[in-house]
């Protein structure tokens, strides 16, 4: 999508219009910001890959945090501006785009980003520069892992954590009577391999022993091979850890040779790449977890209402969530702090004193020094695919789990 796509969906407008356009041109001049102004950054893929709407939907999501705070007064008696740098989910860029914005556009904070793989790539950069970045899309367990032990740690996430997913998926597989042999099928990439390892190690820890393990590429289109060995074992659960796209050619695989074991899989499946690429019909096999339930509250209900013309589809909701919440939560540290200086806005976040209504949960309180993850494994929300929309999941096994059931 070309960034005058971005304008023609509406994503950059109103008042915040200047503040998202003029980054969005490289190379353009600096703009001359008023002293009175607070500027937060978005950097993460807005244009290139399937999970761009997922980035999109971020920026509509801080967007929206942003009017709210500044028709009240912004934050400190300043106004809130935000810039936005489109990684185009390149590594390099990322990278460059996460100094710029720290070192020339003077942020305080960021947003971000949309691919797991990016911000291990940069988290060293903020951790160095002590400023903080709230991720609200990427789900790699490790963003948040300081860089050394008992480090100061600047990166916090209000979103979903491979790591919490997949205790839930091997909780559902070990809880369910059909289960009887285990597989495990993940892409190569470093978001599928870091699935496969947390796959392994839960499994481990809940007393699963996997009878095959496959892999195939992310751009592979036909995992019939991969997918015969694993019914050659036997194999009647399948834990798939791949990106949406992928997901749905699984799907089509299986489909090919006649297999359909039960599929629990990530949380891409929720991305409208995974239903066209799989069909709507095969789209309802896999069972996955999302952070927004289908079943909305009235509240919820009333933010999707405002912000769905802006949206791709519906299934991006969950990141506009994500990041309102998550920029709420830097608006209120900031406000605690009484200062925007990153040291005492990290530290803020580790203390947040007043319980903060968000639209994903009431964070009470989101974070400690310890624990820099907004949302927990109890914050997951069964969910599938029916007639070609999201829809709640509810089973007996769904209906059975209980907190002791949730180990690794």
């Amino acid at each position: 999508m070309t960034h005058s796509g971005l304008t023609r969906r509406g994503l950059i407008g109103g008042t915040l219009s200047l503040a998202l356009a003029a980054p969005l041109v490289v190379g353009a001049p600096r703009r001359a910001w008023s002293a009175g102004e607070i500027k937060v950054g978005f950097n993460g893929d807005l244009s290139a890959s399937p999970s761009a709407q997922s980035g999109r939907a971020a920026v509509i999501g801080i967007q929206a945090a942003l009017e709210d705070l500044n028709g009240k007064g912004g934050v400190l008696g300043r106004t809130l501006q935000l810039v936005v740098r489109d990684d185009l989910s390149q590594p390099p860029k990322s990278i460059q785009n996460m100094s710029d914005l720290i070192d020339n556009e003077k942020v305080v904070a960021v947003l971000g980003p949309t691919n797991s793989g990016n911000a291990l790539a940069w988290k060293q950069i903020p951790n160095q520069k002590r400023i903080p970045v709230m991720g609200c899309i990427g789900s790699a367990t490790d963003i948040t892992k300081p860089m050394s032990a008992n480090a100061d740690n600047y990166m916090f996430r209000v979103g979903s954590v491979d790591r919490f997913q997949v205790v839930a998926v091997v909780a559902y597989a070990k809880k369910n009577p059909a289960t009887k042999k285990v597989g495990l099928l993940t892409e190569t990439t470093g978001y599928g391999q870091s699935g496969l390892k947390d796959l392994v190690e839960v499994t481990k820890t809940q007393g699963i022993t996997p009878v095959a393990s496959e892999k195939f590429g992310v751009n592979d289109t036909d995992m019939t091979s991969q997918l015969a060995k694993l019914k050659s074992a036997e194999v009647d659960t399948v834990l798939l850890w791949a990106q949406g796209t992928p997901i749905g050619q699984v799907m089509r695989s299986m489909d090919k040779i006649g297999y359909f074991p039960t599929v629990l899989t990530s949380w891409a499946a929720d991305n409208l790449s995974f239903l066209n690429a799989a069909g709507p019909a095969l789209a309802e096999k896999p069972i996955f977890l999302r952070t927004v339930s289908e079943a909305r509250s009235p509240r919820q209900q009333q933010f999707f209402d405002r912000i769905r013309p802006k949206l791709d589809a519906d299934s991006a909701f969950s990141f506009a969530v994500h990041a309102y919440d998550g920029t709420m939560l830097l608006a209120l540290a900031m406000t605690q702090a009484g200062s925007t200086d990153g040291p005492a806005v990290r530290t803020a976040l580790e203390g947040l004193k007043a319980p903060y209504e968000g639209y994903a949960k009431t964070y009470a309180p989101p974070f400690t020094r310890e624990t820099h993850e907004g949302l927990g494994a109890a914050d997951q929300h069964w969910t599938c695919w029916r007639g070609g929309k999201l829809a709640a999941f509810e089973d007996a096994v769904v209906a059975s789990l209980k907190p002791e059931d949730f180990k690794g």
